[in-house]
């Protein structure tokens, strides 16, 4: 018997409906992720959208993980990956590799990133996303068995930065309300 259940108190039942809602609160920030991927590879027409996708992965990636990790077990954040290497028709395991990075490193130093203000942690997030870019490139080089323009790369790099105020802003209001599990 958990901790939860001896201690006294008059609890709600257990429905069906309030597991559908602890569910779907906890599946929020991937199902976010996924759609949001989905959403910016769709063709617009827009200039530069393709390094669109791998920014806007990083850094929902980066935010999940910084503020709800148990919402982005590494499974997940490498099921992301490869739905970023399909839709960006990366070589298969470039984003997942990356993903998977930019998860593990963010949850090494989430101590110590929990603790700094917002320009500090978009700081902390340019560091992560020019990592990000860079083991891209270098993967990708290496499974092309060619020297790739580094342009494109900054490029993503430069565009993942200036796009986390943005999707932080958003997944924040979001965490403080719609996905947060202590509301169900």
């Amino acid at each position: 018997m958990a901790v939860a259940d001896q201690t006294p108190g008059i609890r709600p039942r257990v429905t069906i409906g309030r597991r559908l809602d602890a569910a779907a609160r906890a599946a929020f920030p991937a199902g976010c992720t996924a759609l949001l991927m989905l959403l910016t590879a769709t063709p617009l027409g827009v200039p530069d959208q393709a390094t669109l996708l791998p920014a806007v992965a990083v850094a929902s990636v980066y935010v999940w993980s910084l503020v709800r990790p148990a919402a982005m077990p590494p499974p997940v954040v490498f099921l992301l990956g490869v739905l970023l290497d399909l839709l960006g028709y990366l070589p298969i395991g470039v984003g997942a590799l990356t993903l998977l990075a930019v998860h593990g490193l963010v949850l090494r130093f989430r101590p110590a990133l929990r603790r700094l203000r917002f320009l500090a942690v978009w700081s902390a997030f340019a560091g992560f996303a020019a990592g990000a870019a860079a083991l891209g490139w270098i993967l990708t080089a290496l499974l092309s068995f060619r020297l790739l323009p580094v342009a494109p790369a900054v490029f993503q790099a430069l565009l993942a930065a200036a796009l986390y105020p943005a999707l932080a802003i958003a997944f924040d209001r979001a965490h403080g309300s719609l996905a947060n599990p202590e509301q169900a």
